[in-house]
């Protein structure tokens, strides 16, 4: 792992895989998740497919600069603040986040690359695909949304129980314990996984970093931010949106929704996925992803040759 400074003074926490004169994917993650979150198997198996892989900690998660000058935000005073003329206090936006992977671009020295990102990350995607459409050259948009957050029944009661979870001490064992909770209310039905699975993978995060107030406050910048859906008509780049029917954070209305606003979007429901990557389909992610960049790579040369006198 790498820290590099960018042009906002922030510190982002990156790992950066492959030939760096191979074509750039960037993966965006996702409320609260650490780049550890991107699954080995994905994340290598892009860069064996020869491409340039980066994974990085957004801003308040794992090892990139904790904003803590922020504070704790109210998320009720941010949801009033949208809906009477009161003011909020100063945050961060997803247009801010987005930024920060357009200067951690420019920190790498990466003019265009492809965008991948997973949940909250497929929103930064989103917003980055339709206001710097010169440096995008594809996106995938994984288990994301284009609207704001609604939540339904089957949502209010995973917010429920999540709430009941929730550790009332930030310590370790308490923090790993909901970890582990959290991930078996959000997966998938149809590729269970072993408790001391997700056990060694809650571990491992929260003795990597573990920050529940950065948690916060990204929630805090996703309840912030408008409304993208008058930005996926802008959307130029080849789209692909990958969604699992039975997600119980995204409901697959979402992704359908966010493929129908984006001009030749390709749609993948899977069956069976909920909101996290499933060990088991991991190989097949890393062909969609893998085919999707490097058929977008195909018509980018073809039109460079067109041009060409």
């Amino acid at each position: 792992m790498r820290t590099i400074k960018i042009k906002s003074g922030i510190t982002i926490s990156y790992q950066d895989q492959g030939d760096k004169s191979a074509p750039a994917i960037i993966l965006i993650m996702g409320l609260g998740a650490q780049l550890i979150v991107w699954p080995e198997e994905l994340y290598f198996g892009l860069v064996n497919s020869g491409f340039r892989v980066i994974r990085f900690d957004n801003r308040d998660t794992g090892l990139s600069s904790q904003l803590e000058q922020y504070g704790d935000p109210s998320l009720l005073k941010i949801w009033l603040s949208k809906r009477l003329p009161l003011t909020s206090s100063n945050m961060y936006t997803l247009d801010d986040m987005a930024t920060d992977v357009i200067e951690l671009m420019d920190a790498l020295n990466i003019k265009k690359a492809h965008l991948v990102g997973a949940s909250m990350g497929g929103m930064i995607a989103q917003i980055i695909a339709a206001k710097y459409k010169k440096k995008v050259l594809s996106l995938t948009s994984i288990m994301s949304s284009s609207g704001k957050l609604k939540l339904s029944l089957s949502g209010l009661k995973l917010f429920l129980q999540l709430v009941k979870h929730r550790p009332r001490s930030p310590n370790r064992n308490s923090a790993i314990q909901y970890n582990i909770k959290l991930n078996q209310r959000i997966g998938s039905p149809a590729y269970p996984q072993d408790e001391q699975v997700l056990r060694k993978q809650a571990i491992s995060g929260v003795d990597r970093a573990y920050n529940p107030r950065g948690f916060n406050r990204q929630l805090a910048a996703i309840a912030a931010s408008d409304c993208r859906q008058h930005l996926m008509p802008k959307i130029k780049a080849p789209t692909l949106v990958i969604h699992g029917n039975v997600d119980p954070v995204m409901p697959v209305a979402a992704g359908k929704l966010t493929a129908m606003q984006i001009r030749k979007a390709k749609l993948k429901i899977v069956t069976g996925m909920g909101h996290n990557f499933p060990p088991a389909l991991m190989a097949k992610m890393t062909k969609w992803i893998s085919k999707h960049v490097k058929k977008a790579e195909k018509k980018r040369t073809q039109k460079k040759l067109k041009n060409k006198p």
